[in-house]
């Protein structure tokens, strides 16, 4: 089974439930992660594209595997920092 997802990765966890609670709040998820993400994948408003299992950090991959399609995560920590993961299909 394959997923595509999209995020925002931040240093801080304040950073990131702020950024969440914006993101539910109606702003824009691709606009805040050109503006705050810390990931190349910035630049596509945090588009991952498509993986499966085995590609991704544990914590990241179980957290989007485990999300409906559209869902929204709260905040995940890896070891690259904090992020807020939406599910896209």
């Amino acid at each position: 089974m394959k997923v595509q997802a999209r995020h925002i990765l931040v240093e801080s966890l304040a950073t990131t439930v702020d950024i969440q609670n914006r993101i539910k709040a109606g702003e824009s998820f691709n606009q805040l992660a050109q503006q705050y993400s810390s990931c190349g994948s910035k630049h596509r408003g945090g588009d991952l594209g498509e993986f499966g299992p085995g590609q991704m950090v544990k914590p990241f991959e179980d957290a989007t595997f485990a999300l409906p399609v559209g869902g929204l995560s709260e905040p995940v920590q890896t070891q690259f920092g904090y992020h807020i993961i939406q599910r896209t299909a």
